[in-house]
């Protein structure tokens, strides 16, 4: 089972995100769209600094690359 992070506080106190802005944001929430945009931005840094980015799934790139033409080439 895993523990839960409380990655805002964890934020805070790191002092990365200094300015009153982004206190104000981490300590009330997001009050509109732009700031739950930022919000998400500060979330995918902490992730980044914490190296949970790493855990994120691999794009799959062997897929869709014929092309249409031989596509039609096996119907027939």
């Amino acid at each position: 089972m895993k523990e839960e992070i409380d990655w805002k506080k964890e934020l805070l106190e790191s002092g990365r995100f200094n300015d009153q802005f982004s206190k104000g944001l981490l300590e009330n929430g997001a009050k509109n769209f732009m700031q739950g945009i930022y919000l998400g931005y500060m979330y995918s840094r902490w992730r980044k600094i914490r190296g949970l980015d790493k855990d994120d799934p691999v794009e799959n790139t062997g897929q869709m690359q014929a092309s249409f033409k031989d596509f039609e080439k096996k119907i027939k």
